[in-house]
Protein backbone atom coordinates (compact mmCIF):
# COMPACT_ATOMS: atom_id res chain seq x y z
CA UNK A 1 0.00 0.00 0.00
CA UNK A 2 2.64 2.64 0.86
CA UNK A 3 4.39 1.76 -2.75
CA UNK A 4 0.77 2.85 -4.31
CA UNK A 5 0.62 5.62 -2.06
CA UNK A 6 4.15 6.96 -3.32
CA UNK A 7 3.86 5.97 -6.89
CA UNK A 8 0.55 8.25 -6.84
CA UNK A 9 1.94 11.12 -5.20
CA UNK A 10 5.25 11.31 -7.30
CA UNK A 11 3.44 10.84 -10.52
CA UNK A 12 0.55 13.42 -8.99
CA UNK A 13 3.70 16.13 -8.34
CA UNK A 14 5.24 15.17 -11.75
CA UNK A 15 1.93 16.50 -13.56
CA UNK A 16 2.05 19.34 -11.49
CA UNK A 17 -1.47 17.94 -10.47
CA UNK A 18 -3.53 18.60 -6.97
CA UNK A 19 -3.32 16.16 -4.11
CA UNK A 20 -6.95 17.12 -3.09
CA UNK A 21 -9.47 14.99 -4.49
CA UNK A 22 -12.19 16.30 -7.02
CA UNK A 23 -15.39 17.19 -4.68
CA UNK A 24 -13.92 17.16 -1.51
CA UNK A 25 -11.87 20.83 -2.02
CA UNK A 26 -12.92 22.96 0.67
CA UNK A 27 -15.96 24.98 0.02
CA UNK A 28 -15.89 29.06 -0.74
CA UNK A 29 -18.62 31.55 0.36
CA UNK A 30 -20.13 33.51 -2.00
CA UNK A 31 -22.78 36.03 -3.01
CA UNK A 32 -24.53 36.53 -6.20
CA UNK A 33 -26.17 39.13 -7.94
CA UNK A 34 -28.72 38.61 -10.59
CA UNK A 35 -30.10 41.28 -13.43
CA UNK A 36 -26.35 42.04 -14.22
CA UNK A 37 -27.09 43.64 -16.90
CA UNK A 38 -30.37 45.34 -18.06
CA UNK A 39 -31.45 44.97 -21.59
CA UNK A 40 -34.03 47.63 -23.34
CA UNK A 41 -37.69 47.13 -22.67
CA UNK A 42 -39.66 43.85 -24.61
CA UNK A 43 -35.66 42.71 -25.51
CA UNK A 44 -33.94 38.91 -23.95
CA UNK A 45 -30.98 37.76 -23.57
CA UNK A 46 -30.27 34.15 -25.40
CA UNK A 47 -27.31 31.72 -24.47
CA UNK A 48 -24.28 33.66 -22.77
CA UNK A 49 -21.52 31.89 -24.40
CA UNK A 50 -19.42 34.68 -23.36
CA UNK A 51 -19.23 37.63 -21.15
CA UNK A 52 -15.85 40.10 -20.24
CA UNK A 53 -14.73 43.40 -19.44
CA UNK A 54 -12.67 46.52 -20.04
CA UNK A 55 -10.67 48.55 -18.30
CA UNK A 56 -13.78 51.13 -17.39
CA UNK A 57 -16.22 48.68 -16.02
CA UNK A 58 -18.01 48.05 -19.19
CA UNK A 59 -19.35 44.60 -19.88
CA UNK A 60 -19.70 42.84 -23.40
CA UNK A 61 -21.93 40.07 -23.45
CA UNK A 62 -21.76 37.35 -26.46
CA UNK A 63 -24.98 35.56 -26.93
CA UNK A 64 -26.71 33.22 -28.82
CA UNK A 65 -30.33 34.64 -29.98
CA UNK A 66 -31.40 32.19 -32.51
CA UNK A 67 -32.40 34.13 -34.97
CA UNK A 68 -30.11 32.76 -38.12
CA UNK A 69 -30.62 33.96 -41.66
CA UNK A 70 -30.12 31.56 -45.02
CA UNK A 71 -29.73 32.58 -48.10
CA UNK A 72 -28.79 30.04 -51.23
CA UNK A 73 -26.94 31.12 -53.68
CA UNK A 74 -25.64 29.66 -57.26
CA UNK A 75 -23.42 26.78 -55.02
CA UNK A 76 -23.57 27.96 -52.13
CA UNK A 77 -25.84 28.27 -48.86
CA UNK A 78 -24.71 32.16 -47.04
CA UNK A 79 -25.93 32.01 -43.61
CA UNK A 80 -25.45 34.88 -40.71
CA UNK A 81 -27.29 35.75 -37.56
CA UNK A 82 -27.80 34.11 -34.46
CA UNK A 83 -25.63 35.99 -32.23
CA UNK A 84 -25.47 39.25 -30.85
CA UNK A 85 -22.25 41.37 -28.93
CA UNK A 86 -23.91 43.98 -26.65
CA UNK A 87 -21.98 46.14 -24.62
CA UNK A 88 -23.56 47.58 -21.44
CA UNK A 89 -22.05 50.16 -18.92
CA UNK A 90 -20.28 49.72 -15.44
CA UNK A 91 -23.73 49.95 -13.99
CA UNK A 92 -25.10 47.24 -16.55
CA UNK A 93 -27.08 49.77 -18.36
CA UNK A 94 -27.27 48.81 -22.60
CA UNK A 95 -25.37 51.09 -24.23
CA UNK A 96 -25.28 49.47 -27.66
CA UNK A 97 -25.17 46.37 -30.20
CA UNK A 98 -21.65 45.92 -31.61
CA UNK A 99 -20.91 44.21 -34.96
CA UNK A 100 -24.86 44.05 -35.89
CA UNK A 101 -25.57 42.25 -38.91
CA UNK A 102 -22.22 41.03 -38.80
CA UNK A 103 -21.39 38.15 -41.62
CA UNK A 104 -19.26 36.09 -39.46
CA UNK A 105 -21.76 35.82 -36.31
CA UNK A 106 -23.39 32.76 -36.30
CA UNK A 107 -22.87 30.90 -33.13
CA UNK A 108 -21.32 32.55 -30.38
CA UNK A 109 -18.80 31.00 -28.41
CA UNK A 110 -16.33 33.61 -26.51
CA UNK A 111 -15.55 37.36 -25.72
CA UNK A 112 -12.28 38.74 -24.51
CA UNK A 113 -10.86 41.79 -24.64
CA UNK A 114 -7.50 42.68 -24.19
CA UNK A 115 -5.27 45.15 -22.66
CA UNK A 116 -5.69 47.88 -25.56
CA UNK A 117 -9.55 47.42 -24.59
CA UNK A 118 -9.96 46.09 -28.05
CA UNK A 119 -12.73 43.74 -28.56
CA UNK A 120 -12.30 40.28 -29.17
CA UNK A 121 -14.80 37.32 -30.30
CA UNK A 122 -14.47 33.87 -31.22
CA UNK A 123 -17.50 32.56 -33.18
CA UNK A 124 -17.82 28.88 -33.36
CA UNK A 125 -20.28 28.49 -35.88
CA UNK A 126 -18.35 30.34 -38.64
CA UNK A 127 -15.18 29.86 -37.75
CA UNK A 128 -14.12 33.41 -37.26
CA UNK A 129 -11.94 35.71 -34.77
CA UNK A 130 -12.76 39.19 -35.33
CA UNK A 131 -11.17 42.14 -33.24
CA UNK A 132 -13.23 45.42 -32.82
CA UNK A 133 -11.59 48.40 -31.22
CA UNK A 134 -12.91 50.14 -28.20
CA UNK A 135 -15.47 52.05 -30.23
CA UNK A 136 -16.66 48.45 -31.67
CA UNK A 137 -15.08 49.25 -35.26
CA UNK A 138 -14.08 45.77 -37.27
CA UNK A 139 -10.27 46.10 -37.08
CA UNK A 140 -9.24 42.24 -37.85
CA UNK A 141 -11.25 39.89 -39.29
CA UNK A 142 -9.55 36.57 -38.90
CA UNK A 143 -10.90 32.81 -40.11
CA UNK A 144 -12.72 31.52 -43.20
CA UNK A 145 -16.57 30.78 -43.09
CA UNK A 146 -17.47 27.36 -44.82
CA UNK A 147 -20.84 28.30 -46.21
CA UNK A 148 -21.61 24.77 -46.93
CA UNK A 149 -18.08 24.17 -48.81
CA UNK A 150 -15.04 21.66 -47.91
CA UNK A 151 -12.41 24.59 -47.74
CA UNK A 152 -9.04 23.06 -48.40
CA UNK A 153 -5.71 24.42 -48.06
CA UNK A 154 -3.72 24.86 -51.24
CA UNK A 155 -1.89 21.28 -52.29
CA UNK A 156 -3.56 19.33 -48.99
CA UNK A 157 -5.52 16.47 -49.15
CA UNK A 158 -9.06 15.85 -47.80
CA UNK A 159 -8.39 13.33 -45.18
CA UNK A 160 -7.27 13.82 -41.84
CA UNK A 161 -7.28 17.13 -40.91
CA UNK A 162 -9.86 17.17 -37.93
CA UNK A 163 -12.45 18.26 -40.61
CA UNK A 164 -11.74 21.03 -43.33
CA UNK A 165 -8.24 21.89 -42.35
CA UNK A 166 -5.90 20.01 -44.89
CA UNK A 167 -3.63 16.58 -44.23
CA UNK A 168 -0.99 16.08 -41.68
CA UNK A 169 -1.86 15.15 -37.93
CA UNK A 170 -5.73 14.18 -37.12
CA UNK A 171 -6.69 17.70 -35.92
CA UNK A 172 -3.48 19.30 -36.23
CA UNK A 173 -5.13 21.47 -38.95
CA UNK A 174 -3.50 23.83 -41.39
CA UNK A 175 -0.90 26.53 -40.87
CA UNK A 176 -2.86 30.08 -40.89
CA UNK A 177 -5.73 30.91 -39.13
CA UNK A 178 -8.45 28.56 -41.29
CA UNK A 179 -10.24 27.43 -38.21
CA UNK A 180 -12.41 24.68 -37.50
CA UNK A 181 -14.92 25.45 -34.37
CA UNK A 182 -12.77 27.66 -32.73
CA UNK A 183 -13.92 28.17 -29.08
CA UNK A 184 -11.21 30.93 -27.26
CA UNK A 185 -8.89 33.47 -27.76
CA UNK A 186 -6.21 34.57 -24.88
CA UNK A 187 -3.00 37.12 -25.30
CA UNK A 188 0.76 37.82 -23.71
CA UNK A 189 2.16 40.88 -22.71
CA UNK A 190 3.58 41.82 -26.13
CA UNK A 191 -0.02 41.44 -27.21
CA UNK A 192 0.38 38.02 -29.52
CA UNK A 193 -2.98 35.74 -29.79
CA UNK A 194 -3.55 31.65 -28.97
CA UNK A 195 -6.50 30.82 -30.49
CA UNK A 196 -8.13 27.74 -29.19
CA UNK A 197 -8.70 25.99 -32.12
CA UNK A 198 -10.38 23.28 -30.48
CA UNK A 199 -13.73 21.50 -31.14
CA UNK A 200 -12.87 20.55 -34.75
CA UNK A 201 -9.26 21.28 -34.61
CA UNK A 202 -7.10 19.83 -31.68
CA UNK A 203 -4.30 23.11 -31.74
CA UNK A 204 -3.16 26.01 -30.67
CA UNK A 205 -2.74 28.46 -33.57
CA UNK A 206 -0.30 31.66 -32.29
CA UNK A 207 -0.46 35.05 -34.62
CA UNK A 208 1.05 38.14 -33.87
CA UNK A 209 -0.82 41.32 -32.73
CA UNK A 210 -1.43 42.14 -36.29
CA UNK A 211 -2.53 38.79 -37.02
CA UNK A 212 0.00 37.49 -38.59
CA UNK A 213 0.34 33.32 -38.45
CA UNK A 214 3.59 32.28 -36.37
CA UNK A 215 2.80 28.48 -35.46
CA UNK A 216 0.99 25.95 -34.32
CA UNK A 217 0.71 22.94 -31.84
CA UNK A 218 -0.96 20.01 -30.96
CA UNK A 219 -3.39 17.25 -32.73
CA UNK A 220 -5.64 14.92 -31.70
CA UNK A 221 -5.09 12.24 -28.44
CA UNK A 222 -3.87 12.12 -24.96
CA UNK A 223 -0.47 12.78 -24.49
CA UNK A 224 1.09 15.53 -23.71
CA UNK A 225 1.03 18.23 -26.49
CA UNK A 226 -2.67 16.26 -27.74
CA UNK A 227 -5.64 17.59 -27.22
CA UNK A 228 -9.15 16.49 -27.32
CA UNK A 229 -11.99 19.19 -27.34
CA UNK A 230 -10.34 22.27 -26.34
CA UNK A 231 -12.38 24.45 -24.39
CA UNK A 232 -10.85 27.33 -22.90
CA UNK A 233 -7.22 29.33 -22.99
CA UNK A 234 -5.26 31.48 -21.11
CA UNK A 235 -1.85 33.02 -19.90
CA UNK A 236 -0.18 34.22 -17.37
CA UNK A 237 1.89 37.47 -16.77
CA UNK A 238 5.55 35.26 -18.41
CA UNK A 239 3.34 34.26 -21.16
CA UNK A 240 2.84 30.32 -20.48
CA UNK A 241 -0.32 29.39 -21.99
CA UNK A 242 -2.67 27.64 -19.85
CA UNK A 243 -4.88 25.11 -22.45
CA UNK A 244 -8.44 23.40 -20.86
CA UNK A 245 -10.31 20.36 -22.21
CA UNK A 246 -13.22 18.82 -22.04
CA UNK A 247 -12.19 15.31 -23.49
CA UNK A 248 -9.22 15.02 -21.43
CA UNK A 249 -9.95 16.38 -18.44
CA UNK A 250 -7.03 18.31 -17.25
CA UNK A 251 -5.59 21.71 -18.30
CA UNK A 252 -2.09 21.22 -20.07
CA UNK A 253 0.65 23.82 -19.64
CA UNK A 254 3.10 25.13 -22.28
CA UNK A 255 5.70 27.61 -22.44
CA UNK A 256 4.97 31.17 -25.23
CA UNK A 257 6.19 28.85 -27.57
CA UNK A 258 4.41 25.57 -27.16
CA UNK A 259 6.85 23.23 -25.32
CA UNK A 260 4.79 21.48 -22.81
CA UNK A 261 5.64 22.42 -19.40
CA UNK A 262 3.32 20.57 -16.70
CA UNK A 263 -0.53 19.51 -16.66
CA UNK A 264 -3.07 20.54 -14.13
CA UNK A 265 -6.11 18.02 -12.67
CA UNK A 266 -8.58 17.43 -10.28
CA UNK A 267 -10.94 20.10 -10.97
CA UNK A 268 -13.29 18.02 -13.31
CA UNK A 269 -13.92 18.95 -16.98
CA UNK A 270 -12.51 22.23 -17.22
CA UNK A 271 -15.19 23.52 -19.53
CA UNK A 272 -13.32 27.64 -19.45
CA UNK A 273 -10.59 29.04 -17.52
CA UNK A 274 -9.58 32.82 -16.37
CA UNK A 275 -6.72 33.87 -15.34
CA UNK A 276 -6.94 36.79 -13.12
CA UNK A 277 -4.08 39.89 -12.79
CA UNK A 278 -2.02 41.49 -9.85
CA UNK A 279 0.86 40.44 -8.07
CA UNK A 280 -1.41 37.20 -6.85
CA UNK A 281 -3.10 35.58 -9.80
CA UNK A 282 -5.42 33.08 -9.52
CA UNK A 283 -6.65 30.30 -11.81
CA UNK A 284 -10.43 29.64 -11.92
CA UNK A 285 -11.90 26.78 -13.86
CA UNK A 286 -15.37 25.59 -14.37
CA UNK A 287 -16.24 22.37 -14.11
CA UNK A 288 -19.88 22.99 -15.77
CA UNK A 289 -22.74 20.46 -16.34
CA UNK A 290 -22.98 19.63 -19.71
CA UNK A 291 -26.45 20.79 -20.98
CA UNK A 292 -28.22 17.34 -20.49
CA UNK A 293 -27.37 17.14 -16.56
CA UNK A 294 -27.86 18.68 -13.80
CA UNK A 295 -24.20 16.92 -11.67
CA UNK A 296 -21.54 19.11 -10.91
CA UNK A 297 -21.44 22.97 -12.00
CA UNK A 298 -18.86 24.08 -9.38
CA UNK A 299 -15.98 26.42 -9.58
CA UNK A 300 -12.71 25.64 -8.47
CA UNK A 301 -10.21 29.21 -7.49
CA UNK A 302 -6.47 27.11 -8.00
CA UNK A 303 -3.24 28.66 -7.58
CA UNK A 304 -0.89 28.67 -11.33
CA UNK A 305 0.75 25.55 -9.88
CA UNK A 306 -2.70 23.25 -10.23
CA UNK A 307 -2.87 23.41 -5.91
CA UNK A 308 -7.03 23.55 -5.51
CA UNK A 309 -7.79 26.63 -2.49
CA UNK A 310 -11.30 25.60 -2.68
CA UNK A 311 -14.70 25.55 -4.59
CA UNK A 312 -18.43 27.11 -4.99
CA UNK A 313 -21.69 26.75 -6.68
CA UNK A 314 -23.18 24.15 -8.06
CA UNK A 315 -25.34 23.07 -11.24
CA UNK A 316 -28.89 24.72 -10.82
CA UNK A 317 -31.80 27.20 -12.02
CA UNK A 318 -31.03 29.81 -9.02
CA UNK A 319 -29.01 32.50 -7.64
CA UNK A 320 -25.71 30.79 -6.85
CA UNK A 321 -26.22 27.75 -9.24
CA UNK A 322 -25.02 27.73 -12.56
CA UNK A 323 -26.21 26.23 -15.71
CA UNK A 324 -23.02 25.68 -17.80
CA UNK A 325 -20.84 28.37 -17.36
CA UNK A 326 -19.14 28.94 -20.48
CA UNK A 327 -17.00 31.58 -20.02
CA UNK A 328 -15.99 33.46 -17.00
CA UNK A 329 -14.42 37.19 -16.37
CA UNK A 330 -12.25 37.47 -13.12
CA UNK A 331 -10.43 40.97 -13.79
CA UNK A 332 -11.19 41.37 -10.25
CA UNK A 333 -9.94 38.42 -8.54
CA UNK A 334 -12.65 38.15 -6.01
CA UNK A 335 -15.51 39.25 -8.40
CA UNK A 336 -16.34 37.34 -11.27
CA UNK A 337 -18.56 37.54 -13.66
CA UNK A 338 -19.83 34.33 -15.29
CA UNK A 339 -22.00 33.77 -18.49
CA UNK A 340 -24.30 30.64 -18.57
CA UNK A 341 -25.81 28.79 -21.41
CA UNK A 342 -28.82 27.18 -20.02
CA UNK A 343 -29.96 29.90 -17.75
CA UNK A 344 -29.28 32.62 -20.64
CA UNK A 345 -28.17 35.01 -17.91
CA UNK A 346 -24.65 36.91 -15.97
CA UNK A 347 -24.06 36.82 -12.70
CA UNK A 348 -21.85 38.64 -10.83
CA UNK A 349 -20.36 36.24 -8.03
CA UNK A 350 -18.42 38.28 -4.72
CA UNK A 351 -16.03 35.97 -2.88
CA UNK A 352 -15.31 35.63 0.85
Amino acid sequence: MNHVMKAFSTAALLCGASLLVQGQAPEIAYDATLDVVKLPAGQNLGEVAGVATNSKGHIFVFERTGDAYATIGSSRTFTHGGTRLLEFDQTGKYVKAIGDGSYSFLFAQSVRVDAQDNIWVVDRGSGAVIKFDPEGRVLIPMGRKPESINVVPPGAGRGGGGGRAGAGLPGAGSPGDLFNQPTDIAFDSAGDLFVADGYGNSRVAKFDKTGWFIKSWGSKGTEHGQFDRISSIATDAQGNVYVAELGNQRIQVFDNNGTFKTQLTGMGAPWTICISPGAHPYLYSSNSNATNSLDNGEIYKMELDGKVIGKFGRAGKLAKEFGTVNEIDCRRPNELLVGEVQNWRVQKLTLH
